[in-house]
């Protein structure tokens, strides 16, 4: 289905990731279109856009360029040009792959977001049901807050809030066998590289812990909760009045 399901993967460092990943693609037959987030001042530039080069005329399977902003101003900055166009969106990291099950990973992600604004996420065989490492929701939650995580985090973290979010909607979705393993230094399955140990810094770590503490305690989820439940609200009233179960007429 064009223009409903747009996945944003921030890439950096990395290039021979994308092959694997448009496999995983390909092996699942996911329909959802695949966008490539690349900085402009990544050493491996040159080999990002060899890899460009080689979809130039693939319409599901895209790149872009532009300045460095961290993965949570990359992600966010896509996925609010993105929400103007695609129905749902959805992250996953550069070490996220997506695996073969009798129905699409894709289509599972539209069948269970179809129903209104939510958050769905699958097993990453690390994480689990604890924290939806690659996420995917509706893309009026990013119109809504404006991002589609807190700007103030630059990497970690994130998952937890759109934990938080879904949860606190009432309108989030664990899919057990969705499988979108995470291949991680944690659980063995990657080696590592230079961009591991960027983000996972004591430095990185602290000031990202910090910031989430920060949003969570200090009014910012309660904020985006109050958004999110009106979002809700007024995506539930049409069938709620249809019911005879509105405000005005429940007694």
């Amino acid at each position: 289905m064009a223009d409903d399901l747009l996945v944003i993967i921030p890439t950096r460092g990395r290039p021979k990731a994308v092959m694997p990943i448009v496999r995983a693609w390909h092996e699942t037959k996911a329909t959802a279109d695949l966008l490539f987030a690349v900085d402009t001042d990544d050493p491996e530039l040159a080999a990002y856009k060899r890899e460009a080069a080689k979809f130039k005329s693939d319409g599901q399977i895209r790149f872009t360029f532009g300045k460095r902003r961290r993965l949570v101003g990359t992600l966010n900055a896509q996925a609010v040009k993105a929400a103007k166009q695609y129905r749902f969106l959805g992250f996953m990291g550069d070490d996220h792959r997506p695996r073969p099950a009798a129905m699409p990973w894709d289509a599972r992600i539209r069948e269970c977001l179809s129903g209104g604004p939510g958050i769905v996420y699958g097993n990453d065989l690390l994480q689990g049901e604890n924290m939806p490492t690659a996420v995917a929701m509706t893309s009026d939650i990013v119109t809504t807050l404006g991002y589609f995580a807190p700007p103030a985090m630059v990497h970690l973290c994130v998952d937890l809030v759109w934990k938080d979010w879904g949860v606190g909607m009432q309108r989030i979705t664990y899919l057990d066998d969705m499988v979108i393993e995470h291949l991680h230094p944690a659980n063995g399955k990657a080696e590592l590289d230079a961009g591991y140990e960027e983000v996972n810094s004591e430095s990185m770590v602290s000031a990202d812990t910090a910031a989430y503490y920060d949003y969570r305690d200090n009014g910012g989820l309660e904020g985006d909760l109050v958004k999110l439940r009106v979002l809700v609200e007024y995506a539930d009233y049409p069938q709620r009045h249809i019911l005879g179960f509105d405000q005005e007429t429940a007694s």
